[in-house]
């Protein structure tokens, strides 16, 4: 067994990691995580093209497919990164049991993203979130990923309970 093929595998397994712990071939080290901050954040969007503003709080917020989000830094040493999202639209009292049902569905059958509802005006809000302890810091790679996370998958519920609130959707 001491030169067999899973003895081989093992040693350049180990061997690779040795070279990366090094800086890898070539001296090329992976980025290394660093801390959150709402400026990362905020580059990540930059980046990609998106229009956002910081408001009064010094959060970074946005509007995606007509919802607004916030992008939030969490936690006693602000380690939490939170991407929440508000529908645009407000939950008819005649679709209520329909989407709190949606919400329990959602939250059971998925990871991400929580989806809650919240008493605002005289109706119901419907809200989403997505929170990352990112404690040990993150790539940018990370940040992106988190802040894709947080956007797509809201979309994504945000598009599975309109039909439910538009009373001249067909059932």
């Amino acid at each position: 067994m001491s030169g067999g093929p899973l003895r081989r595998a093992t040693d350049a397994v180990l061997q690779a990691a040795r070279l990366r712990g090094r800086g890898g071939q070539g001296g090329v080290r992976p980025p290394l995580p660093t801390p959150v901050s709402l400026a990362r954040v905020g580059n990540d969007l930059a980046r990609r093209g998106y229009r956002f503003r910081t408001d009064d709080d010094g959060d970074i917020t946005g509007t995606w497919d007509g919802n607004r989000f916030w992008f939030l830094l969490l936690g006693e040493e602000s380690e939490i990164l939170q991407v929440r999202g508000r529908w645009a639209g407000t939950v008819p009292e005649s679709a209520r049991p329909a989407v709190l049902q949606a919400c329990n569905d959602w939250n059971r059958e998925r990871i991400w993203p929580k989806v809650y509802t919240r008493p605002e005006g005289g109706g119901l809000a419907l809200y989403t979130e997505v929170s990352v302890d990112l404690e040990h810091g993150a790539t940018d790679s990370q940040l992106a990923e988190t802040v894709s996370c947080g956007l797509v998958t809201a979309a994504q519920f945000f598009a599975s309970v309109g039909p439910l609130t538009d009373p001249s959707a067909p059932s």
